[in-house]
Order: C-alpha cells, then sequence, then structure tokens
C-alpha cells in the first residue's frame, strides 16, 4: 500500500496529525503497536490521571468540606477498585472515541510495531507474527515517550514503580515515597494523599515545579503542605532499594548529610525521555542526539527531507497539547499552507488542588534576559467567587513589560486555573497589554476576576478589590 502520509504513532501528536492531513486531501495511514490509540496521554497518562484525581477529589471533599456546606455524609468510605474501574471505563470510551475518528476520517490503522527499511518504506510488525510493508511519500514520527529513571535504581513494577503502575496499583499505598516533585509526582502524590496515604516527596531542586515561577512553587508547597504532604527539596537520591514489602530510600541533603527515607512503595517521577526503540531510524538516516532526540528544523523536517517529528521525541516540553500543535503544523505544512505555533505560549498545568497554570515567561527569566517588567498579582482570598466556594488559596499573577505594557507571563495558583489560563494565552498571542486586561468586563462572581484584578496591578498598581 503506497499512502501520501504514513504517522507512527497514535498519541494526541499522532493522532492529530492524521485527522489534519485527512481533511486537507491525504490518503493517510498511522501505525499504533498497541492494541488501543491514543499512546501515553489517553492509555497511562494525562486521561486516566484525571480520572482518578477527580474521584479522589470528590472524597477528599465529602471528608474535609462537606460539613462546612452543611451536607451531612456519615463515615464516609471509598472503594479504590470501583474508582480504578471507572478509570479505565473512561479510558476505554476515550481510546474508543480516537478509532470512531480514524474510522471518520478513512484513515488506515496498522497494529504493529513500525520500523523503518529506509526513507520512504516502513514495516509493520504485528503481534501475530507477520509483517507487510508499506510506502509513505511522507513520514511522521509521533512515537511519544518513556518514563525516565535514575541509573542506579531497578524499577520492579511492584513496589518501585514509575506513573504507568501508580495508576492500576491494588491498593492504597501506606507510605508512599515519591522521588521527584514535577507535575507527574505531585499529581499522583495528591491522589494517594486524598485516599489516606502518607506521601513523602524528595526533590533534587531547592524547590518543586522547578522549572515554574518561584511564587507558584512557593504558594504550592504551602497548601500540599497543608493537606499533609511531607516536601524534601535539595535531597539528591543516592540508592532505592526494595526489602520486600518495603522500599528504602537514600538521600543526601544540602549539608551533605545522609538521610533514609522507609515506605511500602516508591514512584519514580524524574521525567520522561524520549521513545525512539525499534523504528530503526538509521536505515532511513534519520539523525538523532546523545539523549535520543530526533533533531528537527522549524518545520519540523528532520534531516531526511520527507520525514519529520512531532511531540515528546522532539525538542520542547513534553506536552499532550504541544504535540496536538505540532502535528497539525506538520499536516498543514505538507498541504502548502504556512501554519506557526508559538513555543512561548503553550500553557503549563498541574492538576493538583489548587490547579497550577502558567503562560509565558516566568519572573525570574524576564530577570536573567535583563527585559524590565512590571509584576501584578491578585489573591483568589478577595475573590467573591472563591469564598462562596471555599476554594481561597492561590493567586493570579501577570507580568508585563515596564515600557509597553505587553503582558509577557502569567501564572496562576487555584480552583479552575487550567481553564483559567487560556484567557491569559489568548490575550498574549494577540500581544494584548494588561491595561487591555484590566479593561476587560469580567462576570462576576467568577474566578476570572482575579485575572482582571492582577492585570490591574501589574497596569496601573491599584487593584480594586484589594
Amino acid at each position: 500500500m503506497k499512502y501520501d502520509l504514513i504517522v507512527i504513532g497514535s498519541g494526541p501528536g499522532g493522532y492529530i496529525a492524521a485527522i489534519r492531513a485527512s481533511q486537507l486531501g491525504s490518503k493517510v495511514a498511522i501505525i499504533e503497536k498497541y492494541s488501543t490509540l491514543g499512546g501515553t496521554c489517553l492509555n497511562v497518562g494525562c486521561i486516566p490521571s484525571k480520572a482518578l484525581l477527580d474521584s479522589s477529589h470528590h472524597y477528599y471533599d465529602a471528608i474535609k468540606h462537606f460539613d462546612e456546606h452543611g451536607i451531612s455524609v456519615e463515615n464516609p468510605t471509598f472503594d479504590f477498585g470501583k474508582m480504578v474501574a471507572r478509570k479505565a471505563n473512561v479510558v476505554e470510551t476515550t481510546t474508543g472515541g480516537i478509532k470512531y475518528l480514524m474510522d471518520k476520517n478513512n484513515i488506515d490503522v496498522y497494529e504493529g510495531l513500525g520500523s523503518f527499511e529506509d526513507a520512504t518504506h516502513v514495516k509493520v510488525s504485528k503481534n501475530d507474527g507477520t509483517s507487510e510493508v508499506i510506502e509513505g511519500t511522507n513520514i511522521i514520527i509521533a512515537t511519544g515517550s518513556k518514563p525516565s529513571t535514575l541509573p542506579f535504581i531497578s524499577i520492579d513494577k511492584e513496589r518501585v514503580i514509575t506513573s504507568t503502575e501508580a495508576l492500576k496499583l491494588k491498593e492504597v499505598p501506606k507510605h508512599l515515597l515519591v522521588i521527584g516533585g514535577g507535575v507527574i509526582g505531585l499529581e499522583l502524590g495528591s491522589v494517594y494523599k486524598r485516599l489516606g496515604a502518607d506521601v513523602t516527596v524528595i526533590e533534587y531542586a531547592p524547590t518543586i515545579t522547578p522549572t515554574m515561577d518561584k511564587d507558584v512553587s512557593k504558594e504550592l508547597t504551602k497548601v500540599l503542605k497543608k493537606q499533609g504532604m511531607k516536601f524534601n527539596t535539595s535531597h539528591g537520591v543516592t540508592s532505592v532499594e526494595r526489602n520486600g514489602d518495603e522500599v528504602v530510600v537514600k538521600a543526601t541533603n544540602k549539608k551533605g548529610e545522609e538521610v533514609t527515607f522507609t515506605g511500602d512503595y516508591c514512584l519514580v517521577s524524574v521525567g520522561r525521555r524520549p521513545y525512539t526503540e525499534g523504528l530503526a531510524l538509521d536505515k532511513a538516516g534519520v539523525k538523532v542526539t546523545e539523549r535520543g532526540m530526533v533533531e528537527v528544523n522549524d518545520h519540523l523536517q528532520t534531516n531526511v527531507s520527507n520525514i519529520y517529528a512531532i511531540g515528546d521525541v522532539v525538542r520542547g516540553a513534553m506536552l499532550a497539547h504541544k504535540a496536538e500543535e505540532e502535528g497539525v503544523v506538520v499536516a498543514e505544512y505538507l498541504a502548502g499552507q504556512k501554519p506557526h505555533i508559538d513555543y512561548n505560549l503553550i500553557p503549563g498545568i498541574v492538576y493538583t488542588w489548587p490547579e497550577v497554570a502558567a503562560v509565558g515567561k516566568t519572573e525570574q527569566e524576564l530577570k536573567d534576559a535583563g527585559v524590565e517588567y512590571k509584576a501584578g498579582k491578585f489573591s483568589m482570598r478577595a475573590l467573591g467567587r472563591s469564598r462562596a466556594s471555599g476554594d481561597i488559596d492561590g493567586f493570579v499573577k501577570v507580568l508585563a513589560d515596564k515600557n509597553t505594557d505587553e503582558v509577557l507571563g502569567v501564572h496562576m495558583v487555584g480552583a479552575r486555573v487550567a481553564d483559567l489560563i487560556m484567557e491569559a494565552a489568548v490575550a498574549m498571542e494577540f500581544r494584548a497589554s494588561a491595561e487591555d486586561l484590566a479593561r476587560i468586563c469580567h462576570g462576576h462572581p467568577t474566578y476570572s476576576e482575579a485575572v482582571k484584578e492582577a492585570a490591574k496591578a501589574a497596569w496601573d498598581g491599584k487593584p480594586l478589590n484589594a
């Protein structure tokens, strides 16, 4: 079979690229080695983790907050098995939706491991031992990423686990040790903390969420500590050993002292790495970096002119929505259009509660770049909507150019900020000023009023409700 485009990998980047290319008139095939479509995000990442986060949040509200709303629920309990089953059902429904979209858009789906024979031919090795070769005028590599580990850690997938195993445990840990204070560690730590586990986070950097604005990291640390999570920053892990049902983690603190942590499970969440194993990139002549990342130009084109790469296998943040945008960019570029993507305006989100969201530059990045800026900050506590719902933790922070007033970065901690951040992203896409945001009439009472107030604080230093 010959196709205009072959996409290897059916995660958010891959399946979106396939759909957009088909919409624009291409004959498209997609190759997926697993039996379900959707990649890491839909199967063992974004979707299942959010399902468990929502279930655990409902339970946590029942035991912690219902009473203050005048709701009496005597001795709330949870069925962890049912929570996991619900998560599996959400995943099944979502991945089934991707299969529907492939059929709707006349995209041929090949189940098996895709590997290059040369720059235009891909072999599909199927699970039944058979294989076939298909030909593509253009090919997109969209094979995603896998959890990283440290060289001295042995992941046994039982007690020393990655995010994949953490999403399908048979029990709630008594004491979950989390190595890594980034997005994945904090989200999954939150799930099990709400369900009664002790959770201890061990982070090498001086702060959790180390790539985010320092005010955000400070606020998130405060509220998660209030929820009972323990944090050990500036701790470099030196060993992880399993003894039966016990895991012992040793680390060195900033004073150079050895510290020992003991739990029944250890989640290793130290980031992710590009996944290109089995692709036989050498047969196609595609270059990769020492870290296994596929090298691409501004059009996401590899050194082989008809082969492109998107998502977690290329530079930039490993985010599903970044992969999706790159998939659209490549499909439209191949169709002769002139798409664009602004990597500065890809939002970053942490789905703890309160949520965390950010877009644009952090205050530290502006300082390091020597940019003259002004900052406006507004507390969620000052909003009527926050007080009404009881979600008073957090703030919105707007950073604007000191001379032009253009919004350069927006950072949020609070209820529903995962959705709220898009107001900032849209404003920044059109190069709005802080004054522009401050002068837009926002509905009352809403969480979004914090954006208006923070923007006014950045613009003229005079928020109205603070």
